[in-house]
């Protein structure tokens, strides 16, 4: 399987374009796209997306889609049972190649996090004694990689949870074009959830 700098330089000579020419049709600069194809970063969703709509790819083909053998985690987090159980179905509607687990214990998510590679985390602010917002770090500390996307039902805890690198913030209860849209911002692209 080829690496996304691979494939993107290979992309690229195909189509007889320099890194300056791809850079001005991406609006970023030439640098980037040598990262790129260095493979010491990576473009986040959205320029992932521009990428495959000007070389005229599908987005799967550079997120390795075709090779991913098992569907990316999403886990949910809330110490309501209720609202786990009322938002899991909402999460497989608006991510359908994703495996979605809900938990109410930050523990048990912790540890599920320990075992397996958590591409996309939605955490409760408030979660009985701890919170999502030190949960987050606890996650990232885990893995980088993990995308984490805030829910609350309280819009004052929104100024908190910016001041993290997470990659959104949804009010309760939420919608599954809510997380369709919040899909598009996250930090590190995920193949399956496009």
């Amino acid at each position: 399987m080829a690496s996304f700098a691979e494939l993107l330089k290979t992309l690229r000579t195909e189509r007889n374009l320099s890194q300056r020419e791809l850079a001005d049709q991406l609006f970023v600069d030439r640098t980037t796209i040598a990262h790129w194809e260095s493979g010491r970063r990576i473009p986040d969703t959205e320029l992932t997306l521009r990428l495959a709509d000007f070389l005229n790819v599908d987005v799967s083909l550079l997120l390795g889609a075709e090779h991913e053998k098992t569907a990316p985690n999403v886990i949910l987090v809330d110490d309501e049972h209720i609202q786990v159980k009322g938002t899991i179905p909402i999460l497989e509607e608006a991510l359908p190649g994703a495996e979605i687990t809900g938990f109410t214990k930050v523990s048990e998510a912790v540890a599920f996090a320990k075992e397996s590679r958590i591409a996309l985390a939605f955490l409760d602010i408030e979660i009985g004694k701890n919170n999502g917002i030190s949960l987050c770090d606890t996650l990232l500390e885990i893995n980088p990689l993990t995308n984490v996307i805030f829910l609350t039902s309280y819009s004052n805890y929104a100024l908190n949870a910016w001041e993290t690198p997470a990659s959104g913030f949804l009010l309760k209860p939420i919608r599954a074009e809510q997380v369709r849209k919040q899909i598009m911002h996250l930090r590190h692209p995920v193949a399956g959830l496009l």
